[in-house]
């Protein structure tokens, strides 16, 4: 199907606040906003609600939207939780894999490869997105599946940034070899803690990622 203008609107305007051309605590004028994307302001104002139940902006009382701003503290409580939900996917996934859901798991690997090797952050996102998503639906349990893609939803555009540090695709597609493996050889615990070291922002990966939401804000 092809996506509605609104959803369209919706990830242009994700991608910009996630290379920063939108950087926390601007206000979005609605109209340079329609100017810019030569819309109507039914689908811009749609685009606007979905952002703001993402979390992604902030739409004030007779001021209008703004870019939100970006508390690492909680963004980072986010990821931890988000990986504790992966991992929870991946561990059923692992004992629950059906012939459908390894073919559409190795289909969904094979164009994060693809990506990767093109070395295209934008095309290995939306990989890395239907590949994440795969995990969630191979759980066969569908209000763990519900919750994963609700805040996955929230941490789309900071998961877009991440994949902007150098070297991250190519370690990103590493991890999901490794998750892969794990899966199809049925151990949900190997398939777990891998799950949740792809997904944990710790260490020199919480410095990056600190690091592109300072120049966002810059």
């Amino acid at each position: 199907m092809k996506p509605k203008r609104s959803d369209q609107l919706r990830e242009a305007i994700e991608e910009k606040i996630a290379v920063g051309t939108y950087a926390p605590g601007k206000r979005l004028d609605e109209a340079e906003l329609l100017k810019s994307f030569r819309v109507s302001r039914t689908p811009l104002r749609e685009a606007l609600i979905q952002l703001a139940s993402m979390g992604l902006i902030e739409i004030r009382p007779r001021r209008g939207a703004f870019v939100a701003q970006i508390d690492p503290q909680r963004l980072c409580e986010m990821f931890e939780l988000m990986a504790e939900l992966e991992a929870m996917c991946g561990r059923l996934a692992a004992r629950r894999l059906t012939p459908e859901d390894r073919t559409r798991l190795l289909a969904a690997h094979q164009a994060c490869k693809t990506a990767a090797e093109a070395g295209d952050p934008d095309s290995y996102y939306y990989a890395n997105e239907r590949f994440h998503h795969t995990i969630y639906v191979a759980s066969h349990n569908s209000y763990l599946a519900e919750q994963a893609s609700q805040l996955h939803r929230k941490l789309r555009v900071y998961r877009r940034l991440q994949l902007r540090v150098r070297n991250r695709i190519d370690n990103s597609f590493i991890e999901h070899d490794n998750v892969v493996s794990a899966l199809l050889a049925g151990d949900g615990e190997l398939t777990a803690r891998r799950l949740r070291e792809h997904l944990l922002v710790q260490g020199e990966r919480f410095g990056d990622l600190i690091a592109s939401l300072s120049m966002l804000a810059a």
